[in-house]
């Protein structure tokens, strides 16, 4: 039988294994066998059964040994993926050791990161770690650490925040079959409790469209959640309808049937045109006696008795005890080769003095000019790109932009996908409010140390009549907040084509605000830009009051010092540019030079934007006093010019400021 259900035929059985088995009842007609059939293929003989069975016990072991050693992790977790793990590693994935990263070899994205104990396991059974190695796990000095991250030079992505592995492996797959053209194959191991989650349908949405059919998902259905059973158990026919009706090539088989699983595999390669789904009906703690297929043994290791238990009963089954040399598939050298990453405009802005020109416009245009003068830059979006300015892009190099659909947390999954190995620049765009749905996939991309940009459009309540749930007041926050990151908040074109060339060299995650109202020209095209750079377009001998703002609100301190100009009060402005990291120097110089009066004024709530950003820059400073606006309380439809006015952050709000600081 290609699939079957009963104990798997060379396969190991514990002590519980006849009673938990008997609940596994899928079986496959023979029409439906035939269908999945895949020719002429040999199946395994019984010495490879045997032996690949044996690299499945002992990494059993090491799952063990190594939660025993840290007192912690996830021995059950690991076991029932033991033979999905050993097929993939010593039968069919094309790697190296010596170069684990190469980017012709096949990617593995272990989506159910809390298992890394059988990757780990996997590795030092293929000779990259050794058995003293293994007993580092979850040690600050080591770099097995609880879920997998890139500090491990085997490793693209970080893992463990559940749901997320299948959108960055179908990154990888894209990236593969139409930037690459190349022949390496994506496999992602999932666990069954974190389909539960949207973004696996995001994804798996994403990646029938494309018809991925070098991706492999694979969910590890061992029934158990962390504090009780999966809400589906072990119905298989719902998991497979699931897969199927999002496209997949569906294939539900006994995960611990070394034969099965190879088919399977097999089948998955004959399949052409869309992606396949192994949906491997498993045990918690296989092999685990008196734990297997147990509640109440996720995230814990065996303790003493039970962990020596497992190991004689598991070095019982395995025939080779010494190491078995496994005969790999060779990679196949197909990948471009990259010169360069590197990335500058093709031409320097060109506007009129005086011109009118939204940001957002600006960024479609940047993005082209980098496009011409380097072809690894991919562009992303969400079905905004006639808002955001991608579509640009997307006319200009449609090959390589990649429309995500409303699916944001794909987006970015498949960004930092298409990321990894650095084998391009990725941006991606949407309305900046839309991203907040995608903040745990943006920190888990700071923890893969991924060079992705984001750039969010349609910034505060100055996009006017679409109201609240579209206004972006959080954005700034959000990103500050990541690991590293750069936030970008240009006022005019030139700043914003020029922010976007600075991002594309930026080596970690950036965010770009970009605003919806036209804007005027500000700066020269030879004007010179830099991270951490913030100019001051505004300044006198006399000046007694800093305003610092940035877009909208820049132009708004511009006509409050037009406004008090008039009553002789000279006020010095100051366009942030970059919101983090901030320019503390040119604050400092300002604020002294304007006797420790300073006013923030954005278009962003009052949590984590410019003020706190300003105040924190200035906070070990004596004699400052910040004054600050921003949006406070939820905004509505209106008007640009009526709701700056509303909330607090217009030109007549800065005057009554300056007024107040200078009393």
């Amino acid at each position: 039988a290609l699939y079957k259900s009963g104990v798997p035929t060379g396969g190991s059985t514990s002590p519980n294994s006849r009673d938990s088995r008997s609940r596994l009842p899928f079986i496959l007609s023979k029409k439906e066998r035939k269908k999945m059939s895949v020719g002429d293929v040999q199946p395994l003989s019984e010495q490879q059964v045997q032996d690949l069975q044996d690299v499945a016990n002992k990494m059993r072991i090491h799952s063990i040994n190594m939660t025993e050693a840290a007192n912690s992790g996830h021995p059950t977790s690991s076991a029932s993926a033991a033979e999905i793990m050993a097929l993939l590693f010593f039968n069919e994935m094309r790697y190296t050791i010596s170069f684990p990263k190469d980017p012709s070899s096949d990617h593995f994205v272990l989506s159910k990161g809390h298992a890394c104990p059988i990757l780990y396991a996997a590795w030092c059974e293929a000779g990259l770690l050794s058995v003293e190695e293994l007993k580092t796990l979850r040690k600050v000095d080591s770099i097995l650490e609880g879920h997998p991250t890139p500090r491990q030079n085997y490793i693209d992505v970080a893992t463990g925040s559940l749901g997320q592995g299948l959108g960055v492996a179908a990154g990888m797959a894209y990236c593969g079959k139409y930037i690459e053209k190349a022949s390496f194959r994506v496999y992602c191991l999932m666990g069954d409790g974190e389909v539960a989650e949207g973004s696996v349908w995001e994804a798996a949405s994403f990646s029938s469209y494309y018809k991925l059919d070098n991706l492999v998902a694979i969910v590890d259905i061992n029934r158990l959640g962390q504090s009780q059973p999966t809400a589906l158990q072990h119905d298989m026919e719902t998991y497979r309808k699931r897969f199927d009706g999002f496209g997949f090539n569906a294939i539900v088989l006994d995960g611990h049937d070394i034969q099965a699983v190879y088919r399977a595999l097999q089948t998955a390669k004959a399949t052409k045109g869309k992606p396949t789904a192994l949906l491997c009906q498993t045990l918690k703690g296989k092999g685990l006696p008196d734990v297997e297929d147990k509640e109440n043994w996720h995230g814990k290791p065996l303790g003493a008795k039970e962990a020596e238990k497992a190991r004689q009963y598991l070095n019982g089954q395995i025939k080779t005890h010494s190491k078995i040399n496994f005969d790999l598939p060779k990679i196949v050298h197909d990948t471009p080769t990259i010169e360069s990453l590197a990335m500058h405009l093709s031409e320097p802005p060109k506007y009129k003095d005086g011109e009118k020109v939204a940001t957002r416009k600006a960024y479609g245009t940047a993005l082209v000019k980098l496009g011409k003068t380097n072809t690894h830059l991919i562009a992303l979006d969400g079905d905004t790109k006639n808002s955001t300015f991608a579509i640009t892009y997307r006319d200009q190099f449609p090959d390589r932009f990649v429309e995500c659909f409303i699916a944001e947390q794909n987006m970015v999954g498949v960004a930092i996908g298409l990321a990894c190995r650095d084998r391009n620049v990725v941006f991606c765009s949407a309305f900046a409010a839309f991203f907040t749905r995608t903040f745990d996939q943006i920190r888990m991309g700071a923890i893969s140390q991924t060079k992705a940009n984001f750039v969010g459009s349609h910034a505060g309540c100055s996009i006017g009549e679409d109201g609240p749930s579209q206004m972006a007041l959080e954005d700034l926050a959000m990103f500050r907040t990541i690991p590293g990151s750069v936030v970008f908040y240009p006022s005019d074109a030139v700043s914003a084509e020029r922010a976007i060339e600075l991002a594309a060299n930026y080596q970690g995650v950036t965010f770009t605000r970009t605003s919806r109202p036209e804007t005027t020209i500000l700066y020269k095209s030879d004007e010179l830009f830099e991270i951490g750079g913030a100019k001051v377009i505004r300044q006198s001998d006399q000046d007694q009051v800093t305003v610092v703002g940035a877009g909208i609100t820049l132009f708004e301190a511009l006509k409050a010092y037009e406004e008090l100009a008039k009553v002789n009060i000279k006020i010095r402005v100051v366009d942030i540019f970059t919101v983090k990291p901030i320019d503390k120097k040119t604050l400092l110089e300002c604020v002294k030079a304007t006797g420790g009066k300073i006013v923030t004024v954005e278009d962003h709530y009052p949590e984590g934007g410019i003020g706190e950003a300003v105040a924190g820059a200035l906070s070990e400073e004596t004699g400052v006093r910040v004054h600050r606006l921003a949006v406070t309380g939820i905004p509505r439809s209106g008007l640009c010019h009526e709701l700056l006015e509303l909330y607090g952050i217009s030109s007549t709000h800065i005057v009554k400021a300056v007024r107040e600081l200078i009393r």
